[in-house]
């Protein structure tokens, strides 16, 4: 019997090590930041990071900056989506696992255990920045268009997301990149996306690179 139950107790802890948990994320914060045209003056890309984490409370300050809820009552975002589909989903791929972020909840819900960074992009910087972003389009809630307008409006939709996260990352000092260079099968793969989930860009989010760390 003893045995039986040491048994129980090496699965329940390996399991245990083997899943990825949620995070729930400490509340955003919705004051403070610089001037509007002095974000727009400081907005900028960068190739070049330190490998520094990011602090959770700046992971939820940025994701409700990028689309996260304003308006609770009828829960619209940030950011405008094409007839109020809200069909980009964001994927938030950090150096522990793959997570999806509920704007509802404001909860990093868990995909994928490992780190999938190097996979959300062509170029070296991705596989060690802190924290990249993938922008995901549900094809499903895009009813009544055809599939060029499809195209279109996915990224255009995930244009107003990125630029929000270019400014707040103007606004605080961060560092950001939005990138096409995806290979989107190979990640789709990662993530496990149905084929109706269509990736769109990514975008790599860290402090700036000091003196090249």
């Amino acid at each position: 019997m003893a045995v039986v139950l040491g048994m129980i107790v090496m699965a329940l802890s390996l399991k245990a090590e083997t899943v990825l948990p949620d995070i729930s994320l400490p509340a955003p914060h919705m004051e403070g930041g610089k001037p509007l045209m002095t974000t727009l003056k400081d907005r900028q890309t960068s190739r070049t990071y330190s490998t520094k984490p990011l602090p959770l409370q700046v992971v939820s300050d940025l994701l409700w900056a990028a689309c996260g809820i304003n308006r609770v009552d009828s829960g619209k975002r940030t950011a405008p989506s094409t007839r109020n589909w809200q069909e980009i989903a964001i994927y938030v791929v950090l150096p522990e696992g793959t997570y999806l972020y509920d704007a509802k909840t404001n909860v990093l819900r868990a995909v994928a255990k490992g780190d999938l960074r190097k996979q959300t992009g062509m170029q070296d910087f991705v596989a060690t920045a802190p924290l990249n972003l993938v922008y995901v389009a549900d094809t499903s809630k895009m009813k009544g268009v055809s599939s060029e307008d499809v195209a279109l409006y996915s990224g255009a939709d995930t244009g107003f997301i990125s630029q929000n996260v270019y400014l707040y990352c103007a606004s605080e000092g961060l560092a950001t990149v939005v990138r096409g260079m995806v290979d989107r099968a190979v990640l789709a793969k990662a993530l496990n996306l149905p084929d109706q989930h269509r990736i769109v860009f990514a975008q790599t989010v860290g402090y700036p690179a000091v003196d090249g760390k």
